[in-house]
């Protein structure tokens, strides 16, 4: 039987998608690891084993879930993919001799006997047997006829450009490392004179000479050094600003569905992977490139002493080679556990410091303290594998590199003993030795920073080779029609993940120009899923969205935002002044329109009766605000940018009547001519609206004016019957 194909799982959520990576690649298809994300529909919690049957079928696999016992999967057609320790999914390939052969995408391929196989495989069911979740896949010839995805190796050349950038300042700093490694080898043959011509002649003043000499190339070295350090710097940090800055900008230009399905942590480790990339291009590769020119240099040198200390040496640098390249595989495995804890960790942390109030107001102090102390524990697991991997290497290199010392300082001792060498010649080979120890050690560090670099490289390479929100290939508009109403046609969506139910159904509305829609219903209708589709957080899964003519998938993602001033929810406040949250696209504020804003938002007095008043300092490092003036600030932003769309969700549920009633009558004047929806619950902020669309589990069941529909005693009067205009 072949070798089963593996692929270890980017992130914690990805063991379903890859597990059907790997069977795809067994039947000889090679698919792409984001491609069967979006078949999936993965999202935060994963991938269900509907959503992995869901991709497996539009590749062409059949498949077939089930809850069996051992017995039935023994009779199943391998591979298949079963659900493990109830959170997470492997395939078994293989069954031998009552041993059970596991693709484990968090670990490697793992041999179980079978009572380990069932006790992590085994659930107990509603009836109460034990029984196991399998699903079978088998290819179709549709499967066969697919192209498959080109297989994408690491792109290293990709990294190198940014080194190029600074060629000029890395020439510089190979021409003193040159230097460095010339007076390097001149040290040798200076210590072999002191001893062979200045000690045996008893000629002091031949000895002052060679001295002086040394001391002039120590201070010429420390020189080079401490001039290469300055250089290296300036490399390092101007290459390490210029991934991270490239990394923001690509996750800048994704689209905003894919922050749905990433952990915060997820995304702040790669982050940190950029550093040791950045590392690797200037320490390791650069360090690496001198290592080898003093390697040969030395080597050669050493050859010319004694020709069977320069194969001792040789022989035992191969050992030492082999010895650190044999765990390579365990260190790989160690950093996707290492990244996937310190993901863990890094949510937790901002998790536990974000939700601080809610914390406290729950009593779950404990609780929250008890899950990050288990993942501590997991961190410190992961530290104990990791040190006693570290201490195994380093006693089998420490015997094999001090054995080697030891043998040629015996060899090099007999050979002066013997009169073959001279006792200059004896200190000349000992600092050899030492000054060819150093590459060696560098060598075999490079080859575990490069493991690093391309596992880091791996991880950055799925964000790097998603499609950009605008593709530089496909066109956009950057030009809306005369006709600026918009109108969605036979409108379906459903969020990710597999089995969820249709969030909107057949959706057909039209939103004309110049007016204010108000969309209302109960929670979870679909309200604000419309907005969300209009500013184009996602895509319907069927139907078109048309802005008078054109289709609005048509126009560039960035000219269509600025047109929309939008006050969501969730709106984020950030941790700076309250002009620059108003102003949010502007460097330097436009202080009427700053004016404007502040009285339309009605927030005038609130920023007053602050010392440092529009200068204030407010978000998560700054001055706390209420839950109203968060709103009002956020309304105030919309206004600031003064667009033709306005996409207002909730936008004044957590203001007092008074402060609703103001803002209202402001933003009544501020409406005209502009093309206005608004999502909201309250009578007070939809009454008004030109048109009144009324939705009930995706779908439009009224629409109408105010006077319409509360005439019609239909579903919109129930939703404000109790509110004040028609309490009575």
């Amino acid at each position: 039987m072949k070798q089963f194909p593996f692929y270890k799982q980017p992130d914690q959520m990805d063991c379903g998608p890859t597990c059907l990576r790997m069977i795809a690649k067994y039947y000889g298809k090679n698919f792409g690891l984001q491609k069967i994300r979006d078949l999936s529909g993965i999202n935060r919690e994963g991938v269900s084993l509907l959503g992995i049957s869901d991709a497996a079928e539009k590749i062409g696999i059949r498949t077939s879930g089930a809850r069996i016992d051992i017995k039935k999967l023994q009779a199943c057609e391998l591979p298949v993919i079963v659900h493990w320790d109830q959170n997470h999914f492997v395939i078994l390939y293989k069954i031998d001799k009552g041993n059970f052969f596991l693709a484990d995408p968090a670990k490697d391929l793992i041999i179980y006997s079978k009572s380990e196989f069932l006790k992590n495989w085994l659930s107990t069911n509603k009836n109460g047997h034990n029984e196991g979740i399998v699903l079978t896949l088998s290819p179709t010839p549709e499967f066969y006829s697919q192209e498959g995805d080109r297989a994408n190796g690491l792109d290293f050349g990709y990294l190198l450009k940014y080194l190029y950038r600074y060629k000029q300042l890395i020439m510089q700093l190979f021409a003193g490392l040159a230097v460095g490694s010339l007076l390097q080898l001149i040290l040798p043959f200076l210590t072999q004179s002191i001893v062979d011509i200045g000690i045996n002649t008893r000629n002091l003043n031949f000895i002052y000479i060679i001295l002086i000499a040394q001391t002039m190339l120590f201070i010429g070295r420390m020189s080079v050094d401490f001039i290469r350090s300055w250089i290296l710097l300036h490399i390092s940090t101007r290459i390490n600003i210029s991934i991270l800055t490239d990394f923001l900008i690509k996750l800048m230009n994704l689209p905003i569905s894919f922050f749905d399905t990433k952990m915060t942590g997820d995304i702040m480790q790669r982050m940190n992977d950029q550093k040791r990339i950045e590392s690797f291009l200037t320490g390791s590769t650069l360090s690496v490139v001198f290592s080898m020119f003093n390697l040969v240099i030395f080597a050669v040198v050493l050859a010319y002493y004694n020709i069977n200390i320069f194969i001792i040496f040789a022989v035992s640098t191969v050992l030492y080679s082999l010895w650190v390249v044999a765990f390579l595989k365990k260190r790989r495995m160690l950093d996707f556990k290492r990244f996937d804890i310190s993901s863990k960790n890094q949510s937790a942390i901002v998790q536990l410091i974000s939700g601080m109030q809610e914390i406290k107001l729950n009593n779950c102090e404990q609780q929250k303290r008890w899950e990050w102390e288990r993942i501590q524990a997991g961190l410190f697991r992961f530290n104990v594998k990791s040190l006693a991997l570290g201490q195994y290497q380093q006693a089998g290199t420490f015997f094999i590199n001090e054995g080697k010392n030891i043998l040629i300082t015996f060899l090099v001792a007999k050979s002066v003993i013997d009169g073959q060498l001279t006792l200059g010649a004896m200190m000349a080979v000992q600092y050899i030795i030492g000054q060819l120890n150093s590459p060696i050690e560098q060598m075999l560090g490079f080859v575990q920073q490069l493991q690093d670099a391309k596992i880091s490289l791996e991880r950055l390479n799925e964000i790097r080779e998603m499609d950009d929100e605008e593709p530089l290939d496909k066109t956009f508009v950057k030009e809306l029609p005369s006709d600026k109403s918009i109108s969605l046609q036979n409108i379906s969506f459903t969020y990710p993940g597999a089995g969820n139910e249709p969030v909107l159904s057949q959706i057909n509305l039209h939103i004309p120009q110049g007016k204010t829609t108000a969309i209302v219903g109960m929670s979870g209708s679909g309200k604000t899923t419309i907005l969300k589709l209009l500013l184009r957080f996602y895509e319907p899964q069927k139907g078109d969205i048309k802005v008078g003519n054109g289709y609005l998938d048509q126009i560039s993602f960035r000219y269509w935002r600025g047109l929309c001033g939008v006050v969501m929810q969730d709106g984020f406040i950030f941790s700076d002044s309250i002009a620059k949250n108003i102003a949010v696209g502007d460097e330097y504020p436009d202080m009427a329109k700053l004016k404007d804003a502040i009285r339309a938002a009605n927030i005038s007095d609130f920023i007053e009766s602050l010392p440092l008043g529009l200068n204030t300092k407010i978000g998560a490092e700054g001055n706390g605000i209420s839950q109203g003036q968060r709103q009002r600030i956020l309304i105030a932003r919309a206004v600031y940018k003064n667009p033709e769309y306005i996409f207002f969700d909730e936008a004044t549920n957590a203001l007092d009547s008074n402060n609703e009633k103001v803002i209202m009558e402001n933003l009544e004047k501020f409406f005209k001519g502009k093309t206005v929806v608004v999502v909201a619950h309250r009578l007070s902020t939809v009454k008004n609206a030109d048109n009144i669309v009324v939705l009930d589990k995706g779908v439009i069941i009224e629409q109408g004016t105010h006077a319409e529909l509360t005439q019609a005693r239909g579903e919109y009067y129930q939703l404000v019957k109790n509110q004040l205009e028609l309490g009575n």
